[in-house]
């Protein structure tokens, strides 16, 4: 086990490994970190994951020293892991044949890119990676997210569906320019429709998100709508530190096709707080949910089963989710 890819030695060992896959997060770093990977190994298959089914070990199956796994919790089983989540972060422990690289950077991107930016040229992903970096870091401003950057957008539409997903990150491994990639004519159409209903999201999320001693709720489950933390808190503004994203489906699992658990997500203002929140809020991430995470700013989980203030073993139903955010607001009130 190799710890921290600032090390030179770290890097040497890990290109010379052979990856045949590639298990990333579906969102915009974790399609870039696997985009600058495929450029070093062009013939691995790339598979899109979730903390949680990772975590429940419904992908135990393809997982082996052949594989590296992005953005996303390590496997024992894997060869490489690369990610940058304060709640993933190694301590001494001992993988056999497994070589993690983690670091405290922006962007799990942003270690791909270190990592391979003196073998390979990724000189046309410069500036998209300072956009990478702001965007997963929590360092964007209200006006830059406002704007009209390309990879504001493609972070967008990233997501839509798996096969748009996976194209985008084809196109970035061949050097197709952001511009050129919201142009094509099936991510046009949908760059288009992000466009026209950006609006309408907007005022969803004005019309189910209350704010509780300045925590946001976006109550958004059921809805088949997902937002981040940026554009709660865009819309919800001065008024919280903090926001609590729920989404998903009631009574989904995660081999339900199209569809997710339901789900929690917390994410500091970071308009308003732009060198770090009041809380750490992985502690409501992890408070029921032992396979919760992510950073202090920005963090998940699943809505569990709660009787009597205690985890239980049945499937959740709608109290559940009410149960869960009067236990958060206990503890957030603790800050």
């Amino acid at each position: 086990m190799i710890l921290g890819g600032w090390s030179m030695k770290g890097y040497t060992d890990a290109l010379a490994l052979d990856i045949d896959k590639i298990i990333t997060d579906s969102d915009l770093d974790g399609v870039f970190t696997a985009a600058i990977l495929k450029r070093w190994w062009p013939n691995a298959e790339v598979i899109f994951g979730h903390p949680g089914s990772l975590r429940a070990g419904m992908m135990d199956n393809v997982i082996d020293r052949k594989t590296a796994i992005c953005d996303l919790p390590r496997h024992p089983n894997c060869g490489l892991s690369i990610d940058h989540h304060k709640s993933n972060e190694p301590f001494g422990e001992n993988i056999d044949d497994c070589i993690i690289l983690w670091e405290p950077t922006p962007s799990a991107a942003r270690i791909a890119y270190n990592l391979l930016k003196n073998n390979v040229d990724l000189s046309d992903l410069t500036e998209a990676m300072n956009w990478v970096d702001k965007l997963d870091g929590g360092s964007i401003t209200i006006e830059e997210f406002n704007g009209d950057n390309p990879i504001l957008w493609i972070g967008r539409v990233i997501g839509v569906n798996e096969e748009i997903t996976m194209q985008i990150l084809e196109k970035i491994q061949h050097r197709m320019s952001i511009e050129d990639i919201l142009m094509l004519p099936e991510i046009k159409l949908e760059f288009e429709e992000r466009v026209s209903k950006q609006e309408a999201l907007k005022e969803i999320i004005r019309n189910n998100t209350y704010v509780v001693d300045r925590l946001a709720i976006a109550r958004l489950e059921n809805l088949n709508i997902r937002s981040n933390g940026y554009l709660v808190t865009s819309v919800i503004g001065k008024k919280c530190d903090a926001c609590m994203v729920i989404h998903g489906d009631t009574g989904a699992r995660f081999e339900d096709d199209n569809k997710y658990p339901v789900s929690a997500s917390f994410y500091t203002n970071s308009f308003l707080h732009k060198s770090g929140g009041v809380f750490d809020l992985t502690k409501l991430a992890t408070n029921f949910d032992t396979e919760g995470g992510g950073h202090a700013n920005a963090c998940g989980c699943r809505i569990k089963p709660i009787d009597n203030n205690a985890v239980t073993d049945r499937d959740v139903v709608s109290d559940d989710i009410q149960t869960n955010i009067d236990e958060w607001l206990k503890i957030w009130s603790q800050r």
